[in-house]
């Protein structure tokens, strides 16, 4: 199809604003899928999108619209999630695409999510199709919606913003029409030398790395010799095509399509979203211009529960392949042994990986007590050192001072919920940097510590304002802090996997919190155990974990002292020896430390 006919765009909306609704919507007028194949959220297939009811992976769809003017399109649309934790899939959407239409719930207005992809959509110079959606609903508010839309940007005129139902389709059909009219068609040059962008892969245990790809400039035929520029890296393109949503297999893929490429490769590291992709023979001469790869937030040890650490490797390997976004490491713990040391966007996206593994490949594994990227300046040599795990924290005589990574957070809330959330900032260590009325609203800025933000701020910010409060974030470098490392010792044996990083005030409550809840997790043995949390040498809280039988010695039988004093003695040698024992760990042990940082 000539590029003229063709659109390429996104839906880009907070979470639940119905987009997976209105692509499903798009797909049945344009006849993309039929009755038999019919589901809510089609595109959502990973099992943890339709146990959650939230896209996590971004998904391509071909479909052929029939137009007003007499002409078939090819709308590529590019579906993108929208949780804060998978802004990194937004941006590679966006990065393939020409417009995006802006989708904003009736019901609850803009939001945090809604002002962050429209800022992404404007910074790849996007054209903008803003939505209402839900207006069928009793509690929609279109006027307030709209003023709210157009506060977000003044260029968008309030005759442009279109009002629709995803559920029931109406005016899906002006949807279709506005991408046509709206949205500019693909710009390339059909005689220059192949350029396309990897903007995804995914990966194929019989066929490889599959790339998904844009094409900007000439074209690609199948079984031609292609070339990965970044890595000067050639294959032979044994098939191509495009989605919908199934993959199809076509002869060639041409300026402005969006399809993909079957590598054959079968090395992770060979691939990179982001790269060029041209002819072996006839290569471009510049790449296109990438985007930055994805920062991880919060860290977290994943260890294997059955001695299946190969079986572990190979699968954060294609989990990784198939979620740029999620990074890891090997690293080895003296309490679990070998196992990684991963990278998230957040908390939701450490949840989303876990149930991944089990759901996919099968496999459980232990999750440590998740942190964050630390700046350490040590006394000597004034060297600086940077961690991500809790047991690289250097001893507390050997350091000057640490740095915590921070961020500006914009919060946006109705002037009538303005105390509790700025009670909420306050408990989250939240510094006031500025406060700005808007008629009916207040925006707040704060800068706020990484590691109180990256948990549970998000969720709790919703419950506090019952839902009507934004979020939008950046960072803001890092700032000092007075932080130390929290050691757990489970009968007086050191659990390095079990150590973690608060700050200093905090310390003091939540050592007593966890070794309360680690005396119920912590697996019973025949003699108590003591559990002690230490803070820089002191033990701030201690609390025995009961044995699994009664003390004979100290529970009140009539024996002699001399009998009671030999029990005393083997108990002691019991205890001595058993220190030098592997203590086991469940998953309920470490979930204690992972529900003090909740």
């Amino acid at each position: 199809m000539e590029p003229k006919y063709i659109r390429n765009f996104s839906i880009i909306a907070h979470i639940d604003h119905g987009k997976s609704t209105l692509a499903d919507r798009i797909m049945e007028l344009t006849n993309t899928i039929d009755e038999r194949e019919e589901k809510a959220q089609l595109l959502d297939d990973l099992k943890v999108e339709q146990e959650h009811g939230v896209t996590v992976k971004s998904r391509t769809v071909r479909n052929v619209y029939q137009a007003e003017d007499g002409h078939q399109y090819e709308y590529n649309f590019i579906d993108t999630p929208g949780h804060v934790d998978f802004s990194y899939e937004v941006s590679k959407s966006l990065a393939a695409s020409d417009g995006a239409i802006l989708l904003v719930d009736a019901t609850q207005g803009v939001q945090a999510q809604t002002v962050a992809n429209y800022r992404l959509a404007k910074k790849n110079h996007l054209a903008i199709i803003p939505v209402i959606n839900k207006v069928d609903m009793p509690s929609a508010d279109v006027e307030e919606t709209e003023e709210q839309i157009i506060q977000l940007d003044d260029s968008l005129a309030e005759e442009e913003i279109l009002k629709i139902s995803a559920k029931t389709g109406q005016g899906v059909k002006e949807v279709l029409e506005a991408i046509r009219t709206r949205i500019p068609a693909p710009k390339g040059d059909l005689k220059k030398p192949l350029k396309a962008l990897v903007f995804d892969y995914l990966y194929n245990p019989f066929l490889g790395i599959i790339a998904y790809v844009r094409i900007f400039d000439g074209q690609l035929k199948s079984e031609d010799q292609a070339l990965l520029m970044a890595k000067k890296i050639s294959f032979q393109a044994h098939e191509i095509g495009f989605f919908t949503p199934e993959m199809k297999t076509t002869n060639q893929l041409s300026v402005g399509d969006v399809g993909y490429v079957v590598t054959g490769l079968k090395d992770p590291q060979s691939v990179r979203v982001g790269d060029t992709l041209t002819l072996k023979n006839n290569s471009a001469e510049n790449a296109l211009s990438g985007y930055e790869a994805a920062q991880s937030v919060v860290f977290a040890g994943f260890y294997p529960k059955n001695n299946d650490y190969p079986e572990l490797k190979n699968s954060l390997a294609k989990l990784a392949l198939n979620d740029p976004s999620f990074h890891y490491r090997e690293e080895v713990s003296d309490a679990l042994g070998p196992g990684f040391r991963c990278g998230f966007l957040g908390m939701f996206h450490l949840q989303i990986i876990q149930e991944r593994l089990k759901n996919e490949y099968g496999l459980e594994v232990l999750t440590t007590a998740p942190n964050v990227t630390y700046r350490i300046h040590l006394k000597k040599n004034n060297e600086v050192k940077e961690i991500t795990n809790p047991t690289q924290f250097p001893y507390f005589n050997d350091i000057d001072y640490v740095e915590e990574p921070m961020v500006n957070a914009t919060i946006e809330v109705p002037n009538e919920l303005l105390s509790p959330v700025m009670k909420l900032a306050d408990q989250h260590k939240g510094l006031l940097v500025d406060m700005d009325s808007k008629a009916k609203n207040t925006e707040l800025l704060y800068q706020i510590p990484v590691s109180e933000v990256a948990y549970q701020f998000f969720n709790e910010l919703k419950s506090v304002s019952h839902g009507y409060a934004t979020l939008d974030t950046e960072d803001a470098g890092y700032q000092k802090a007075d932080v130390v490392k929290v050691e757990v010792n489970i009968n007086y044996s050191p659990i390095d996997a079990l150590s973690f990083i608060v700050h200093r005030e905090d310390a003091g409550r939540l050592t007593q919190d966890l070794v309360h809840k680690l005396k119920y997790s912590v697996p019973r043995t025949l003699y108590p155990m003591p559990v002690q949390a230490v803070v820089e040498g002191k033990a701030l809280a201690r609390v025995d974990v009961p044995p699994l039988r009664k003390n004979a010695a100290v529970s009140g039988g009539k024996k002699s002292v001399s009998k009671k004093q030999d029990l005393l003695r083997r108990q002691s040698i019991n205890k001595r020896q058993a220190v030098k024992n592997n203590v086991a760990l469940s998953q309920e042990v470490f979930n204690s430390i992972l529900e003090l940082k909740q």
